[in-house]
């Protein structure tokens, strides 16, 4: 599929903003669903004329199904939990998060969608790390309800393959950062940070900064996503990152020098559901997809920090 009708489910976020914008900019007709029908600051007027706007409730099927329709591909980016919250409620979890994308998959089962292309964790799904980059035959082993919800949906995707002969692809994404990230959220710290050093406050840190991560610039994730959208292969996970880690320490010192300010920070105690170390293995993607990460990290930040200052 060179250009396609694509369903955006979950347009409105920061992933999903990113995805319509480079969507539309590949010529692909755009069904965008959210539960708001705020305008997407980075879409002109003329990307405008190829993306319909869908307002629902996810947890609709007439909503769901009214923005499916006529469409070749279903992105699933819908979550209501991140890492954090998911363990203080577990059966909102898997009553929200897998029961929804569950109803979610009958909607396209029923309106012929072709392929699912579906938002998955490249964090929480392994648990704790045996290897020094994670590949995706590595052990999951979750310490967290999102990580295995995230797991189980891919699971039922690849059971509706199976029964139904429904295509799909789940990318187990690292950490996006990027313009439209939020500031006042408690996932995102990239995000999180800038905003607090813009607003001259100290930044919290959970332990004592080592904690490593695998950091990607939002266009590279929504990139990745077009191309599994586009691309049929024998493999239908794959994990999206930079392929290299950062500490939280290293991430500091970074925006210090890219917003030319003095940081506070405040450390606390580790979180039980942190693993300290966590790099992806990204060369199935690079093989198959013929995708690789092209914003290296202190680009991105400086991206990010400056789309902050100018709209703020």
């Amino acid at each position: 599929m060179s250009s396609f009708r694509a369903c955006v489910l979950g347009a409105s976020g920061f992933l999903g903003s990113h995805l319509v914008h480079h969507l539309l900019k590949a010529g692909c007709q755009v069904h965008a669903f959210s539960r708001d029908s705020r305008r997407n600051p980075l879409l002109t007027d003329e990307l405008m004329s190829s993306c319909s706007i869908f307002t629902g409730d996810f947890f609709n099927t007439q909503d769901v199904e009214r923005a499916l329709a006529d469409c070749d591909v279903c992105f699933h980016l819908v979550s209501t939990t991140i890492p954090k919250t998911s363990n203080d409620d577990p059966l909102r979890d898997v009553r929200e998060n897998l029961s929804g994308s569950l109803t979610l998959l009958e909607c396209v089962r029923r309106t012929g969608v072709r392929k699912v292309v579906y938002a998955s964790s490249g964090g929480a799904i392994y648990g704790k790390h045996l290897m020094p980059r994670i590949s995706e035959n590595h052990p999951t082993d979750p310490l967290c309800s999102y990580g295995i919800v995230k797991l189980a949906v891919e699971k039922y995707l690849a059971l509706y393959h199976e029964l139904y002969g429904i295509d799909y692809a789940a990318l187990r994404i690292s950490n996006p950062f990027g313009p439209l990230q939020r500031t006042s959220a408690e996932q995102g710290v990239i995000g999180v940070f800038l905003g607090k050093i813009l607003r001259n406050e100290p930044l919290h840190v959970w332990g004592d900064g080592s904690v490593v991560r695998d950091y990607i610039y939002v266009e590279d994730v929504a990139r990745a996503l077009v191309l599994a959208a586009r691309l049929n292969t024998e493999h239908h996970v794959f994990n999206i990152g930079s392929g290299a880690g950062l500490s939280l320490n290293d991430i500091i010192d970074m925006m210090r020098s890219v917003t030319g300010r003095d940081v506070v920070v405040k450390y606390d105690q580790n979180r039980v559901f942190d693993v300290p170390y966590s790099v992806l293995d990204v060369s199935l993607a690079e093989r198959e997809l013929g995708w690789r990460a092209l914003f290296p990290f202190k680009v991105g930040v400086s991206l990010a920090w400056v789309w902050l200052c100018e709209n703020s």
